[in-house]
């Protein structure tokens, strides 16, 4: 995956998002990372009325909601329109929950955007991480947001290596990517749109669009059907 593949205009589509017209204001996913909480208040305080409710501080939920009653939520955090939100799931803020996502019981957030459509539903851990339209993480498997040595996080492409200045970022998956049960994105990547990742993978680095990911090594190309 070349540097050019990596950006927010490559990986996504912004119209599904609500903070789409935020994003656009970066080239690369990773830049956005560090404005989630803001980019959450500012969209909080133009949210309709009529269609949220404010809980809290810098907590507004649409009215579509389901939120189990053991669920933790802390601000600032949007949940959109007909958002589930499961028993146990912590919500720990810097959190966008776009249009019919499913955060599931026992998954743990933590300054995320997560797309429209996108499925976290079992036992999931996305920390510092974008995940694009209808994007879906299978059961157990979680971003792995800093490195075991503190250090900063890099990208590391094809064509060389891109330096975040970031300590802590987990990682950036394109629209449609189906990622498996019990897999580790390790910090700093980024997979292309329409691509499926094994189960039981760990993966480091970045995985191009329309590929699947079998093990490190061997990521094959889909067929055009």
């Amino acid at each position: 995956m070349k540097k050019e593949e990596m950006t927010i205009k490559e990986l996504f589509d912004t119209h599904k998002t609500m903070a789409g017209d935020y994003l656009a204001r970066y080239t690369w996913p990773w830049e956005v990372l560090p404005h989630i909480g803001e980019i959450v208040k500012e969209l909080g305080e133009k949210l309709p009325k009529e269609e949220y409710e404010k809980r809290g501080e810098d907590i507004w939920i649409h009215k579509t909601v389901s939120l189990a009653p053991t669920a933790t939520v802390r601000g600032p955090v949007i949940l959109g329109k007909d958002v589930e939100v499961r028993p146990g799931a912590f919500i720990r803020g810097n959190v966008l929950a776009g249009e019919g996502c499913v955060v599931g019981n026992s998954t743990e957030l933590k300054n995320v955007i997560l797309f429209d459509r996108v499925q976290v539903p079992h036992y999931n851990y996305v920390g510092d991480s974008i995940l694009g339209y209808r994007s879906h993480m299978g059961a157990a498997s979680l971003t792995s947001n800093v490195k075991s040595d503190k250090t900063l996080v890099k990208v590391h492409g094809e064509d060389g290596d891109i330096e975040t200045g970031l300590k802590k970022f987990g990682a950036a998956i394109g629209d449609y990517v189906e990622v498996g049960c019990g897999s580790v994105l390790n910090p700093g990547t980024v997979v292309g749109r329409h691509t499926n990742i094994y189960p039981l993978s760990s993966v480091r680095g970045c995985v191009g669009s329309n590929s699947i990911y079998k093990r490190e090594g061997n990521v094959a190309e889909k067929e055009e059907r």
